[in-house]
């Protein structure tokens, strides 16, 4: 697969982005869109990840910048777990342990095929100042290996205006549960 986009595609990203950009500006109150559009053209590779991003229903925007690293980093915005990523179990070996009603793949598959960061459960719960994310959804969160080797696999979500993490199997997936990616650009 091509993981470039036309000048068409990348007009029409950059516009959204930048629409994003000044209307949610309380999510980065310091940071101008010219320098964020100057850093993405820089790279293509991540302008596709993050038109990925975009069409799977993320609404991807900046949430900071990481000085350490110089770069800009997109979080998924959309006010629920993104649709385009829903109904998946967490991981390879959680789909190949399902017996029957298998879905079409996995969280951790999808993100490295996007080439996003699933976010952590602190990734999480940062974004969640930035709005109310997963009122009626939930998302999975990166789970640590000794949750997952025991079979379990951790997500999200916000109720009663706060934030909560739960756990599940691995192999389950739901339509309203999805997962919320990042981006360093």
């Amino acid at each position: 697969m091509e993981k470039e986009l036309s000048n068409d595609q990348l007009k029409a990203l950059l516009n959204t982005l930048s629409v994003r950009f000044e209307k949610n500006k309380k999510r980065h109150v310091s940071l101008e869109w010219a320098a964020v559009e100057a850093k993405l053209l820089q790279n293509r590779v991540k302008l596709w990840s993050l038109n990925e991003m975009e069409l799977t229903g993320g609404e991807p925007d900046v949430l900071y910048y990481d000085a350490a690293t110089n770069e800009y980093v997109f979080f998924d915005c959309s006010a629920e777990s993104p649709k385009g990523r829903r109904s998946l179990c967490y991981d390879r070996a959680a789909l190949e342990s399902r017996k029957e009603f298998k879905p079409i793949s996995t969280v951790l598959d999808v993100a490295a095929e996007m080439g996003i960061e699933v976010l952590s459960e602190t990734e999480y719960r940062f974004m969640q100042q930035y709005g109310v994310f997963d009122s009626k959804s939930s998302s999975w969160v990166q789970t640590p290996d000794s949750i997952r080797q025991l079979g379990g696999a951790v997500f999200c979500d916000r109720r009663y205006d706060h934030v909560f993490l739960y756990h599940n199997g691995a192999e389950s997936y739901y339509a309203a549960r999805g997962f919320r990616g990042k981006l360093n650009v």
